[in-house]
Parts: C-alpha cells; sequence; structure tokens
C-alpha cells in the first residue's frame, strides 16, 4: 500500500487528534473477545467457542438480526456490577485514546435483566465507570437506557418502572435492536411516560428500516436525536424538516458498512448528509463486533471518501451540538477544539 500523500497524512492526524463527542455507542457492543472470555472465566460461564480467535471469526454478519443473535450471546457473561463496571471501563480507556471527550453510553437491561441480572448491577457498575472516567480521565460519560424494540410494550414499562430508583443515574431513553417490523410508535407511551421523568429521548431510525420510521419517532416519540438516520435522504420533505429543525443524525459508518447498509465505505452517504446540511455525526456504535472505535470510524471514512479538514471540523461541532451536555460542557469542548485546530494549522 502506498503512503498518503503529505496532506492527507496531516488530516488524518488531525482527525485522530482532534476532541469529539461519541452520542452512538452500545456499552455492550464494546464487549471484546478477549473480556468475554476473561468474565466467561471469572463467572463460571460456558461459551460456544473454544477460543477468542474462534469467537472472533464468527463475526460475520450479513444483516442486523445476524448480528443481534451473537451480540447477545456475548453478553451472557455479564452477571455482576464489577463486570459492567469492567466492560465501560475499557471502553473508556480506548475513547481517551481516540480523543473522545464526551460520551453517551446506550445500555440494554432487558438483555441482561431477562437473563436474572438485577437491574441495580447494571446501573451501579456502569455508573461508577462514568464517575471515574470524569475523574482519571477528563471524559464526561453519561447514560441512555435503551428499550429493546422486538420485545413488548409491557415490557418496557417495567423496564422504566426499574429504573425509576436510579433516574439520577441516567440521562435519557432511547430505542434499540431490531428495526424492521417493530415501528416507533408501539412504544409511543413508554416514551411519553419517560418525558415525564424528564428524561431525553432519542432511537434508532432509519438504518434498514424506511423513512416512515423517522417521521415516527419525531412525531410519536418526539425523540431529539435520530440514530443512524442514513435513510432520510430518501425522502427530501424529510430531509427539509431534519434541516430546519437541526435534528442530528448519529452516524456510525463501519457498522454500516458491516451491516450492509452499503456495500462499502465508499459508497456511504455521509459525505451527502453534510452537504444537505444535516446534523451528521460519527460514531462507533457495537465497535468491537464492528471492526473499529472512534478514530477508525473517522480515518476509514475520510479516506473512503476523500472528506477535508472543514468536514472532519463540522462533525466534531455537531458531535458536540448533538450531546445533551451542559452549555458550560458545550464551551469548554469548543475552546479544546479550536486549540487542536491552531495546533494543527486547521481553519476553526
Amino acid at each position: 500500500m502506498n503512503p498518503a500523500p503529505p496532506d492527507r497524512a496531516a488530516l488524518l492526524g488531525f482527525v485522530r487528534a482532534m476532541p469529539k463527542a461519541e452520542l452512538h455507542i452500545h456499552i455492550e457492543g464494546s464487549l471484546e473477545p478477549e473480556l468475554i472470555f476473561a468474565l466467561a472465566e471469572r463467572n463460571g460461564v460456558r461459551l460456544a467457542y473454544a477460543s477468542v480467535d474462534e469467537l472472533r471469526a464468527a463475526y460475520a454478519f450479513t444483516n442486523l438480526q445476524s448480528f443481534l443473535d451473537i451480540y447477545y450471546a456475548g453478553a451472557s457473561v455479564l452477571l455482576t456490577a464489577q463486570d459492567f463496571f469492567d466492560m465501560a471501563w475499557a471502553y473508556f480507556l480506548r475513547a481517551k485514546a481516540d480523543n473522545v471527550v464526551h460520551a453517551e453510553l446506550f445500555f440494554d437491561p432487558q438483555t441482561h435483566t431477562d437473563r436474572g441480572v438485577p437491574f441495580e448491577y447494571v446501573i451501579d457498575g456502569l455508573s461508577r465507570a462514568c464517575a471515574q472516567a470524569w475523574q482519571e480521565l477528563g471524559i464526561r460519560g453519561e447514560l441512555i437506557l435503551c428499550f429493546l424494540r422486538h420485545l413488548s410494550e409491557e415490557a418496557a414499562f417495567a423496564t422504566l418502572e426499574q429504573a425509576r430508583p436510579y433516574r439520577d443515574k441516567f440521562i435519557g431513553v432511547g430505542l434499540d435492536s431490531s428495526e424492521v417490523g417493530h415501528p416507533p410508535e408501539k412504544f409511543e407511551r413508554v416514551f411519553a411516560a419517560a418525558r415525564e421523568l424528564g428524561l431525553h429521548a432519542v432511537a434508532h431510525a432509519g438504518e434498514e428500516g424506511p423513512p416512515e420510521y423517522i417521521w415516527s419517532a419525531l412525531d410519536k416519540l418526539k425523540v431529539q436525536r435520530i440514530d443512524h438516520g442514513v435513510q432520510a435522504l430518501r425522502d427530501p420533505a424529510l430531509v427539509q424538516r431534519l434541516v430546519r429543525e437541526r435534528v442530528p443524525l448519529t452516524v456510525c459508518p463501519l457498522s454500516n458498512v458491516k451491516l450492509c447498509v452499503f456495500k462499502d465505505l465508499r459508497q456511504h452517504n455521509l459525505g451527502e448528509l453534510l452537504a444537505q446540511g444535516l446534523v451528521a455525526t460519527v460514531n462507533s456504535d457495537d465497535p468491537a463486533y464492528f471492526g473499529g472505535y472512534m478514530n477508525q470510524n473517522f480515518v476509514e471514512t475520510f479516506a473512503a471518501l476523500e472528506l477535508d479538514a472543514g468536514q472532519a471540523v463540522t462533525l466534531a461541532r455537531n458531535s458536540f451540538e448533538a450531546s445533551f451536555a451542559s452549555a458550560a460542557d458545550k464551551a469548554r469542548y469548543a475552546a479544546l477544539l479550536e486549540e487542536c485546530c491552531r495546533a494543527h494549522g486547521v481553519a476553526a
């Protein structure tokens, strides 16, 4: 492979160095095979795979559902609060290396409570990791509780009720898991109840599902962000609304390719999303399964689409704007970005 031209090398160096917020990370999806095996040994869990290499080789997905099948199998090793802490702490160490300054972590309590793991263990381990990430790494970590959309409205209500005593430990609710066949309006009443608790709202829509799911997430669930949203370009009226209302999209390029939403990164529509004026951001989704954390998503996407420094700055600014950070933190992040731009000779 020929080395990148000096200007491209400098650009990719800037992209790696710039501060950024990650807004679409499933913390269970950061569970690397090595940690899965370590936790399995610690907890006496028998895995269906003989080695780390055999497990990693099984990461051959053809669609969202085939990924979810192995994703839930990996989560089976999470049994104690310490397990959840160790998983989140491993993510934060990688986030620090990628210059992530703010991370809003999705977690799926139903994946664990349905296995008999107390909700308390899940929230305790994750929230302790968030606190330590701020104290030791300078990363502001927040938690967003996600409902599994392939399960019932009744199950989602039960999870929200379980979460009430821990309301101070998470900032919002989301909707994830199998998209097709499970439209957002299925959970309209649950999201209304969450809003009454003062929680932020986001939802996966327009990944494999149609633009109609994005409309529904906005109108029925009253979400503030759309997770994925890459199908929005199929509906010009929807694009106009998203631009007008500055509704952020938390785009996950490597995930989109791994799950065959796009054939390869050269076909990804991130550049077009930016050109249309959408508040697009870059995120890693389930990085242990999809082949890359934040900087890997940035570097590979910038190389494939030949994006420039101005678009890098826009993506970083969008990530701060789209976050649920305080005004003071957003100002701090913006100052860090300006400092990085000056250091790399990039126009802010």
